[in-house]
């Protein structure tokens, strides 16, 4: 387990101003912001090459007032207070609320500096909006997918002269009181290296995969299948708390109700959103899905064997082949297709009977003639018709949203409100904008606190370093 360890009487083999722990999209967007600053600064990554969980991710940030967004001429304009009330909604008024703001209040910004200096091409998803937001507000590079977000990052950072040191398991923080001299770093060779810093930025996300922290904060989260980086061990919490810092929210996570079963890939919440439904293997609808993607994670595991399958039509069929996951997905055989809505029915093994009951059922709504039991809104999507198309589905745990608390710098701070001499903390390991439960993520809350908050520490740290030396 990571440690942290007194710096007194070791030598270092190099010292640099900024020092940034993980390679992600918090990392690289806090190392861009500082080596733009005129800091030198190291990258240490565990993995081979930069990925974390934004490379599993869909790799959409959601973010107001964009040039992309303002370009897009929207028939509803949106501002960061709109974008803040909708977080706020999500969470039920349980996300601590300077963060909120300092969140929707950054990201706009920092989307447009990404794509004025380091040529980040973003575009604006305005075809369907994600559960609890008001306004199209969700950007991606063209791929659309987390690990072109990462390509794209990680050659932004080498053509800014961004020094990222991969292969590198930072096991140590080595500390004077509760000011960081520097960290002890293992390389695959098993040799250790020491690396002095003036600042610290904690970029290594949180502790999804940690299952003893996982079982003890997260308790309904505790036996699902884990979507998110295997090296979320949550060093930043245990290096922090020893350090004095102050955490916040531990409970709170990000899951997903639609990771293709067995396949473990990510199937779109989009198809829910236009239209698309879930049923049990008694071919049964079991909730509201447009509560959000996350809560459906705990709903979808409660059910017999821990999976449903997601119905969907033709239409969607189509509509989907513009998300990459997807066609993978299909590529891998995870979609199941028949003429009739009873053949599917067999194909899957559900009893038609009850399935084409759902079906009807679903059709009332979408027509006005009844109203869900569950409270979902299925007016205005065109009623599923044949061809049918289903995909077996499970509950899963994407990432943890609580960590450290950090002031409006990014600083780490204590419970006293006071911060740390010279640690930073963004992304999964600083605490999110979610809330304590699980039914307060809002979608791309992950990735709107990784670039936000990373280009708050990066900014912060370079400037508190260089003015030091």
């Amino acid at each position: 387990m990571s440690q942290v360890r007194p710096a007194a009487g070791l030598s270092f083999e190099a010292t640099v101003p900024v020092v940034v722990i993980g390679g992600g999209a918090a990392g690289l967007t806090a190392a861009l912001k500082a080596r733009g600053l005129g800091a030198d600064v190291v990258v240490l990554e565990r993995d081979p090459v930069p990925s974390g969980s934004t490379a599993m991710s869909s790799g959409f940030i959601p973010a107001a007032g964009t040039r992309c967004q303002l370009q897009a001429g929207l028939a509803e304009p949106d501002t960061p207070a709109i974008f803040a009330s909708d977080i706020r909604k999500k969470s039920k008024d349980t996300s601590d609320s300077r963060l909120v703001d300092l969140a929707v209040a950054t990201i706009g910004p920092a989307l447009d500096w990404l794509e004025a200096e380091h040529g980040l091409e973003w575009i604006l998803l305005d075809d369907f909006l994600y559960p609890g937001h008001s306004r199209h507000r969700m950007h991606a590079v063209p791929e659309k997918t987390g690990a072109a977000l990462i390509a794209r990052l990680s050659h932004a950072a080498e053509e800014a002269s961004v020094t990222v040191l991969t292969s590198s398991h930072v096991t140590a923080l080595l500390v004077d009181g509760d000011r960081v001299r520097g960290i002890t770093v293992a390389r695959p060779d098993g040799s250790l290296e020491r690396i002095g810093c003036d600042t610290l930025v904690l970029a290594c996300n949180g502790y999804g995969g940690n299952r003893e922290l996982v079982c003890k904060h997260i308790p309904e989260m505790g036996e699902a299948p884990y979507y998110g980086h295997a090296g979320n061990m949550g060093d930043a919490i245990v290096w922090g708390e020893a350090l004095g810092a102050e955490l916040k929210h531990l409970s709170g996570c990000q899951g997903h109700g639609s990771l293709a079963h067995p396949h473990g890939i990510l199937i779109t919440w989009a198809l829910m959103m236009e239209g698309a439904f879930q049923v049990n293997e008694r071919g049964e609808r079991f909730s509201n899905e447009h509560q959000g993607y996350s809560e459906q994670a705990v709903a979808v595991l409660a059910q017999p064997g821990g999976v449903a399958w997601s119905i969907f039509d033709q239409r969607l069929y189509a509509f989907a082949q513009s998300f990459p996951d997807f066609v993978e997905a299909d590529k891998a055989g995870a979609i199941r297709s028949a003429d009739t809505i009873e053949a599917l029915a067999r194909d899957i093994g559900v009893p038609a009977d009850r399935l084409v009951q759902t079906l009807g059922e679903v059709a009332a709504c979408q027509t006005g003639a009844a109203t869900d039991p569950f409270g979902r809104d299925f007016s205005g999507k065109p009623r599923l018709s044949a061809p049918f198309h289903a995909v077996k589905v499970t509950g899963a745990l994407f990432h943890t949203q609580g960590g450290l608390m950090i002031d409006d710098g990014a600083r780490v701070t204590r419970p006293d409100g006071s911060a740390l001499p010279n640690l930073f903390a963004a992304g999964g390991a600083a605490c999110g904008v979610s809330g304590p439960r699980i039914h307060g993520y809002l979608s791309g809350n992950g990735l709107l606190t990784a670039v936000a908050f990373g280009a708050l520490a990066g900014e912060t740290a370079a400037r508190q370093a260089l003015s030091s030396r």
